[in-house]
C-alpha cells in the first residue's frame, strides 16, 4: 500500500525534525521530499504533517505511521544483511549438471574442493549433454552447467546467460592396433574409409558432430556402434568392431589392442561452464566456479598424452 521510499521519507522527517534536515539525510532536494510525502499522505487518506510555528510537526497519524515505517526500514535493511551474508558465506543448496566426460575427469577434483572449502553447501550432480542441461540453468532448476563447445559445431550459448571458458580439449583417431594405418603418428580423416564408426547415441550432440566431421571429410558416417561412454568405444576399438573419435579429457588407460592418432586438421573443443547472468557473483555459484577453474588448471598442467 505505502511505498517504500515515501515511508523513508516520513521516517527522515521524523528523525531530523524538518523537511530540509530529512532531505540533506537522504541526498534529495527538499522539494523530493515533500512530494513523496504528499503521495503518502494521499495513501494513508488523512494527514500526516501539520504547521508548528515556522516548522512542521507530525500529526497523531504521522506519528503511528512512522513508527511503523521504523521498523519496515529495519526489516528491510535486516533483509539486505542477511543476503549479503548469503552472498558471502557459501552454503545452501547447489545444483550442477555436465557432460560425461567432464563428469568422469574434471567434476570429482572440483567437488572435492568444494567438500573441502565449503562443508555447507549442498551439491546434486546431474549428468547430461549442452541440450539437456543448458535449458534447466535458463528454467533455474540448475545453478552451473559444463558444457563443450566443437569448434565444427560451435554450441550457441543463449545471451541471458554467463559463460566461462575452462580449457581447449582435442579429440584423437582411436584405431584398432591391426589396422593399416596404426603405425602413424598422424592422419587425415579423409584416409579412414574402410572402417564403420563407434558414436554416441543417435540424436545425441556427440553423434550429431560425429557425423558433422565424417561428412566435412567426405566420408559416409558408416555408424556401426551407437553407445554412451568413451571406455566403452575404446573397448570395442580394442575388439576390432570399428574406429573412433575421443576426446583426450576422456581417456586414462588405453586398453590392449587401440592406437591413439592425431587427426588433420585437428578436432578441437572448448570446455565451458555457463551460469545465469548475473549469478556468477552468487556465493556458492561463484565458489562452483572457481572450483571448476583450479580442476581445469590442473588438468592442462598435467596434460594427456596421444598415444
Amino acid at each position: 500500500m505505502f511505498g517504500l521510499e515515501r515511508m523513508r521519507a516520513l521516517h527522515a522527517v521524523a528523525a531530523h525534525g524538518s523537511v530540509a534536515a530529512a532531505a540533506e539525510s537522504l541526498h534529495v532536494t527538499p522539494s523530493g521530499v515533500s512530494q513523496q510525502l504528499a503521495k503518502l499522505e494521499r495513501e494513508a487518506g488523512q494527514p500526516l504533517l501539520e504547521p508548528r510555528g515556522r516548522g512542521i510537526r507530525l500529526t497523531k497519524a504521522g506519528q503511528v505511521l512512522a513508527g511503523h515505517a521504523e521498523r519496515i526500514l529495519a526489516q528491510v535493511a535486516a533483509a539486505k544483511a542477511d543476503l549479503e551474508l548469503l552472498r558471502e558465506d557459501v552454503i545452501g543448496p547447489l545444483r550442477i549438471g555436465a557432460i560425461p566426460t567432464t563428469v568422469h575427469a574434471l567434476l570429482p577434483p572440483a567437488l572435492a574442493t568444494l567438500a573441502a572449502q565449503h562443508p555447507r553447501l549442498e551439491v546434486t550432480l546431474h549428468e547430461g549433454e549442452a541440450e539437456q542441461t543448458m535449458p534447466r540453468v535458463l528454467a533455474g532448476d540448475l545453478d552451473v552447467a559444463v558444457l563443450e563447445s566443437w569448434t565444427d559445431r560451435p554450441t550457441v550459448i543463449p545471451p541471458s546467460t554467463t559463460r566461462i571458458t575452462l580449457f581447449s580439449d582435442v579429440a584423437d583417431l582411436a584405431l584398432p592396433s591391426g589396422h593399416r594405418l596404426a603405425h602413424r603418428k598422424a592422419v587425415d580423416l579423409s584416409e579412414v574409409d574402410d572402417l564403420p564408426w563407434i558414436g554416441w547415441t543417435a540424436g545425441s550432440g556427440c553423434h550429431e558432430w560425429l557425423v558433422q566431421v565424417l561428412r566435412k571429410q567426405r566420408l559416409e558416417p558408416r555408424i556401426s556402434c551407437t553407445v554412451g561412454g568413451y571406455p566403452t568405444q575404446l573397448a570395442l576399438v580394442a575388439g576390432n568392431v570399428g574406429a573412433a573419435l575421443v576426446p583426450r579429457l576422456a581417456r586414462d588407460r588405453l586398453p590392449e589392442g587401440v592406437r591413439i592418432l592425431t587427426t588433420r586438421p585437428a578436432l578441437s573443443r572448448t570446455i565451458q561452464a555457463i551460469c545465469r547472468a548475473g549469478e556468477e557473483d552468487r556465493g556458492a555459484v561463484r565458489a562452483c566456479l572457481d572450483a571448476l577453474r583450479a580442476a581445469s588448471a590442473r588438468f592442462e598442467s598435467a596434460g594427456r598424452p596421444v598415444g
